[in-house]
Order: C-alpha cells, then sequence, then structure tokens
C-alpha cells in the first residue's frame, strides 16, 4: 500500500485541495491480489487504490468510457508471423498504467484509507487517472498511442491496437491489450530501443521473452510455437471440484442436440453464467470446443439440468485434454487459405442454421468461428452462402491486420 501511494504522489495523481461548492467527491478503496505464475507459486502480492467510479455520472464526471482491445485473430497472427519469420517476441507489461492517463474532467476524489497528508476537509483533485475511473482505460490508450506515434509508429486501420514501423533499419510490430504489450521484428537493437523509450515514458517491465499472455502459454523452439492455456484450463476444473474426474473423448456426447426447456431449472443459474463465460475464453486456442460452448451460451438466460450436464461432459473432456492447443511452425508460407460450412436449420427451436468457418496463414490456424445465424435460411444453398459471406468479411477485416 506504500508503494502504491509513493507511485501515485510521484506520478502527480492529485492535487489536495477544498471541495468547491456544487462539487462532490467519489469515494475510493484498497484492492488486493495474490498475483501468481504459471506453475501456480505466487509471484506477487498487490495492493491497488481503485476509485468508485460507480459514482460518477455521466456528462458530470465522464463523456466517453470506451477503450479498444486487441482482437484475439491479431494476437494469433502477430505470433504466427514472428514465428515464420524468425523475429524474437518480447513481452512488456506497464507499471501503473492507468496512472498515466490525464483526465479532461474535474473530478474530486475522498482520500483514501491511510494517507495521512491530507489534512481534515482536503479532498484529492485528480490530475491523472486512476483505476476505477470509467474513462481511465481510454485515457490511458489514448495516451500511450499518441506517444507510440511520436516514436513513428502507424496505427492499424484494421485493429487499433496494432502499431507498424517500417524503417530503412528493419520492421516492427507492437501489439497491445490494455496495459499488456508484445513486441517483434527484424532488429534487436530497434526493439531496444523501443524499450528504453517505453520505460522513459512509463516505466515498464520487460519480461523477456513472450511465454505467458493474456492467459495463453507460449512455448517456442526452432521447429514453431505452441499456444495453449494449461493453467486457465486447470482452473477452471478446480474451482468447479471436477479436477479428479473422468476424462471423456469427446466435448459432447455424440447426438446431443440441447433444447431451451430440457430438464429442471438450475437453482443456481448464476453459477452456469459464470462457468460459461469462462469457458468461452478458451476460445482463443481451443478450436475443438468452439462449437460446444456455442451450443452452451444460447441458454445462459434460463440454465436447466441438461444444459449442465453438457457442461460437465465438456469439462470431463478438457480434463483430458488440458495441454491441447495450437503449434505454429516454423517452416512455413504466408498463403492465406479459408475453409467455411453450414448447417442448415440445425437449431431444433427456431430453425436458424449454423455458421462455421477457419481460416489458416499456411498451416497456422489464426481465426475460426461457429455462430448462429440471425435469419432463417429457406435452402441449404442460402445457408451456405450467409456462411461465405461471414468468411469473406473475416478475411477482409480481421486477418489483413499484418501486412
Amino acid at each position: 500500500m506504500q508503494r502504491e501511494l509513493a507511485a501515485l504522489e510521484q506520478n502527480n495523481t492529485w492535487i489536495l485541495t477544498s471541495l468547491p461548492p456544487g462539487k462532490r467527491a467519489i469515494g475510493c478503496k484498497w484492492v488486493y491480489k495474490v498475483k501468481m505464475k504459471p506453475d501456480g507459486t505466487v509471484e506477487r502480492y498487490k495492493a491497488r487504490l481503485v476509485a468508485k467510479g460507480f459514482h460518477q455520472e455521466h456528462g458530470v464526471d465522464y463523456l466517453d468510457s470506451f477503450s479498444p482491445v486487441a482482437k484475439l485473430v491479431t494476437v494469433r497472427l502477430v505470433i504466427a508471423l514472428a514465428t515464420i519469420k524468425g523475429w524474437p517476441l518480447f513481452q512488456l507489461d506497464v507499471n501503473n498504467a492507468f496512472l498515466h492517463g490525464y483526465l479532461d474532467e474535474d473530478i474530486y476524489m475522498v482520500p483514501p484509507d491511510g494517507y495521512s497528508k491530507a489534512k481534515p476537509g482536503e479532498v484529492c483533485h485528480l490530475q491523472r487517472s486512476l483505476y476505477g475511473l470509467k474513462q481511465a482505460s481510454r485515457q490511458w490508450n489514448a495516451e500511450f498511442c499518441l506517444k507510440l506515434q511520436q516514436f513513428g509508429f502507424t496505427q492499424s486501420a484494421h485493429d487499433h491496437c496494432l502499431f507498424l514501423r517500417q524503417t530503412d533499419v528493419g520492421f516492427l510490430v507492437l501489439l497491445v491489450y490494455v496495459d499488456d504489450v508484445i513486441i517483434s521484428g527484424t532488429n534487436l537493437s530497434e526493439i531496444d530501443a523501443l524499450k528504453r523509450y517505453l520505460d522513459d515514458l512509463f516505466t515498464i517491465k520487460d519480461l523477456g521473452y513472450a511465454r505467458y499472455f493474456l492467459g495463453m502459454e507460449i512455448a517456442r523452439n526452432s521447429d514453431g510455437t505452441v499456444l495453449n492455456q494449461r493453467k486457465y484450463i486447470l482452473d477452471i476444473l478446480h474451482d468447479t471440484g471436477m479436477l479428479d474426474c473422468k476424462a471423456a473423448l469427446t466435448p459432447l456426447p455424440p447426438g446431443l442436440k440441447l433444447r431451451g426447456k430440457e430438464g429442471d431449472p438450475l437453482a443456481d443459474p448464476e453459477r452456469f453464467r459464470r462457468l460459461i463465460g469462462r469457458l468461452l475464453y478458451l476460445n482463443l486456442t481451443r478450436p475443438d470446443v468452439t462449437y460446444s460452448v456455442q451450443q452452451l451460451s444460447q441458454f445462459v438466460n434460463s440454465p436447466h439440468s441438461s444444459h449442465w450436464d453438457a457442461a460437465m461432459h465438456l469439462l470431463r473432456y478438457l480434463k483430458g485434454s488440458p495441454s491441447v492447443g495450437l503449434f505454429y511452425s516454423a517452416h512455413n508460407s504466408l498463403h492465406l487459405e479459408a475453409y467455411c460450412d453450414a448447417d442448415w436449420a440445425s437449431c431444433a427451436e427456431s430453425r436458424n442454421s449454423l455458421t462455421g468457418f477457419c481460416i489458416f496463414l499456411g498451416s497456422c490456424l489464426v481465426s475460426w468461428k461457429t455462430k448462429k445465424q440471425t435469419t432463417v435460411s429457406r435452402s441449404s444453398a442460402e445457408a451456405e452462402y450467409r456462411a461465405l459471406g461471414s468468411s469473406v468479411c473475416e478475411l477482409q477485416w480481421s486477418v489483413p491486420t499484418v501486412p
């Protein structure tokens, strides 16, 4: 907590002043978290001061709150490209990232517990953004993008979290996901110069070669790169009490067709919703469970016992294959291939068809999706054309993020 307060003061996050007439101060609180390593051991204990952003009023304390995040297909594309080209892949973490954004609004905050420098009646007039504020991520992203563009980077039109820099010396790629950054390129000296530049501005933590990014474990050698979410899967199994269950061979029982009201309604539907929310994130590296998760996610509004049983079957499948993931070969081409298909009128209740596609960069699977079509197709050919249209859109708007 003392280190956090020292960092806030060093960053000139606020100035102490009296509360002006007609203004109100929002609250704040301390949040504690134990940061874990991929092997499950404790990395560090962390305390963070968080503003109570739910006290803010739109038009008074904030205007816009959105902030872009990198597309998952872009993350896989950058890793695949670095593997094929033989580029090093480094990972950075920005210390207290949200504290570097400047605020456009006047926001006053009650002094935090344990902050003895504030006199009675004084409040903190925020000069920079703070974790918990509705506009914090937006202000940080705007400041980070501005500094990258001043360094010579160009923001991609397909993904605003992807930055490219082409010089006579080499080519650099930078991808930012909130405060996590991965860097790759052709010239190590240019990468080192970029690291020094970012460290002078924001104080970064150089994590070396990328090994654990967004819950995704990255293992690389001369043959290629392996991506999986083994720790994430084991955490799900542990939290649901399925760590010692018997493994299943398929994600869902063969021939299973889920319906809306089969079985008894769940007494605790929130448990099912939390589980599906965590399973959706497996789409980062597990195309084999995409269909199963898509089927289960249709019933988060009113889950029944049959849906819970199907979810448990999926967990048993994950128990038998926690380390399965993607392999990106280093001996590959940059040729794009796309495959699509449709399951006509597959939904037993709405008769909507199902779209499925997958896109390869060489032999590297970089994008895939299983999604119910929004309208009813009157023929299998019409359903196929809709699937083809979705695949072409993905090729045009998501895949060409990296030239």
